[in-house]
């Protein structure tokens, strides 16, 4: 029997605020202009898992960096990855574009594999001045986009490139000199972003037959989209449903990302001079 994982309230993200990590969760948090809701469940109950996820908002309160990784192996054994990648998401958080924290992580776990480390990861990041949002695949799991005004469901496989690596998107820690692809996203307001593990699309029914992705998008695209964590809910409710109540066989997180002018706004001086002090060393983060 699955642990159920601590449902907590809304927490709002200061300047700063680095949020989350590899732990069993089910919340719901915002930033500048995002709505995101998160669950995961690490492998047989463990108290931590491979699955990592991270949110940060930065001294100046208009960049939001949104991490989903899944590093190879579970429990304990994966503890060093999760301390580098909350090390490496600190160190970048004020930093607009993501392209360099991609290169370090690949770095990273380049050193990491002769341990058998690897990861795939999704990396995103959303500049509320700019309305401006940016992705990067690392040999992850495609993300699924809502756009609201179409009120449409579908893979993200396009956009605008704004950087092109010289190799495919690799999981990270396959080849130290590979670059990785940046897509910029023309977001609306309303629209929707689901990221997940694997775990999702190789759930398995009676009859050993994986869930795919085009099973997945049916199930997302019957759900009410009015609220993330009754959608990030309904989508594990239809996965279960689908492999017939099993636990699933890996980690397990899905994040749910909504745009909202509504969730716009701008840090107040005090909470801003508080990131800049913690920048500084003056505060504790």
């Amino acid at each position: 029997m699955p642990l159920t994982p601590p449902h907590d309230s809304q927490y709002i993200l200061q300047c700063m605020d680095l949020w989350n990590g590899n732990k069993s969760i089910e919340s719901v948090a915002t930033t500048p202009g995002l709505e995101i809701f998160v669950y995961s469940e690490p492998y047989q109950g463990q108290r931590r898992g491979g699955d990592v996820h991270y949110v940060s908002l930065c001294a100046g309160g208009v960049v939001t960096r949104v991490m989903l990784a899944d590093v190879a192996g579970h429990g304990t054994v994966v503890a060093g990855a999760a301390k580098m990648l909350r090390s490496l998401m600190r160190r970048f958080m004020n930093a607009k574009s993501q392209i360099n924290l991609v290169r370090q992580l690949n770095r990273e776990f380049t050193l990491l594999s002769q341990e058998g480390r690897f990861a795939t990861a999704i990396v995103a990041t959303y500049l509320s001045h700019r309305h401006c949002f940016t992705l990067c695949n690392a040999g992850h799991p495609r993300p699924l986009w809502y756009r609201a005004q179409a009120g449409l469901w579908s893979y993200i496989d396009d956009g605008e490139l704004i950087h092109n690596g010289n190799v495919s998107n690799l999981p990270l820690g396959f080849d130290e000199s590979a670059g990785y692809q940046q897509l910029a996203l023309n977001i609306g307001d309303g629209d929707l972003l689901i990221l997940y593990t694997d775990a999702f699309t190789e759930a398995r029914d009676t009859e050993d037959r994986l869930l795919g992705e085009n099973d997945l998008l049916q199930i997302v695209a019957g759900l009410p989209t009015d609220d993330v964590r009754g959608l990030g809910r309904g989508v594990l409710d239809g996965v279960r449903e689908y492999s017939s109540g099993r636990p699933f066989e890996d980690d397990v997180t899905i994040m749910v990302l909504r745009f909202s002018k509504a969730q716009r706004r701008i840090p107040g001086l005090i909470e801003r001079l508080k990131g800049y002090a913690r920048v500084l060393g003056l505060r504790q983060t």
